[in-house]
């Protein structure tokens, strides 16, 4: 039989959202076992971030023009500026050739082919590759029991929290229309593979055309999933025009 939001889940729901707020934040995304290709500040200290690990080492040609210096999950790149002075002239000259990077970072390679350029210093976020996140989805998720492991994913869609080693997928596009709630309408935001877990996850906002009282039951429909185990809306009331939050959880993988 599927769950969907008891009140001990409701419950668990409720005290984990009190005083949270949403994390946001952007970076340039490389991948392992890849060439990324980016562009780095040639004038700035740049930053790279292992997610979810530490980064045990970073070769590179020092030849460049290159300084690297790297702790824990954290590395800082630099491209040298050489200045000379001519007779009280002073001349900067930036490095323009591009470089190689190669990152250790969770038992992975990162290949990163950065081309120097005249922009602010840059982030670059290594993310877990496919293996790493199966991995890292099993120590998060393992020890819990199925209901807790709903509330942990419904909870990283809600705060805005998704772990890295949540894999999205791409939404649908097409709005949905439910035979038994005609009142609403469907449009998906985000899915999410959890991999390793064999569970994924999918956002919707819910539109209502007319004021209606909503069910979680209701939304037990195979046009949601073919073997949903959770579902639950962050609001059951709505006016006219008004918007729900609705998280569902399967067990299947994302399709």
């Amino acid at each position: 039989m599927p769950t969907f939001a008891s009140p001990k889940l409701r419950a668990c729901l409720a005290a984990a959202l009190l005083g949270s707020t949403p994390a946001h934040g952007q970076s340039i995304a490389a991948l392992p076992d890849q060439t990324s290709r980016l562009r780095l500040s040639n004038r700035d200290v740049n930053h790279v971030i292992c997610v979810g690990g530490e980064i045990g080492d970073v070769k590179f040609s020092a030849e460049k023009g290159l300084a690297v210096e790297r702790g824990g999950s954290d590395a800082w790149i630099k491209f040298l500026v050489l200045e000379t002075d001519d007779m009280g002239a002073k001349t900067r000259t930036y490095v323009t050739a591009p470089a190689e990077f190669f990152i250790a970072c969770n038992d992975a390679i990162y290949p990163l082919y950065a081309e120097p350029a005249d922009i602010p210093a840059q982030t670059v976020t290594l993310v877990p590759g496919v293996s790493q996140r199966a991995r890292a989805n099993a120590a998060l998720l393992g020890p819990l029991v199925e209901e807790e492991r709903a509330v942990s994913i419904i909870l990283s869609l809600l705060q805005d929290r998704v772990p890295a080693s949540f894999a999205e997928v791409a939404p649908m596009r097409d709005r949905l229309l439910l035979a038994d709630l005609p009142a609403v309408v469907l449009t998906e935001r985000r899915r999410l593979d959890v991999e390793g877990a064999g569970l994924s996850a999918s956002e919707y906002s819910v539109r209502a055309l007319a004021p209606v009282s909503l069910d979680e039951r209701a939304f037990l429909d195979t046009a949601l999933g073919a073997d949903i185990f959770a579902v639950t809306l962050d609001r059951l009331a709505l006016a006219k025009d008004e918007y729900a939050r609705l998280i569902v959880v399967r067990r299947s993988a994302a399709r």
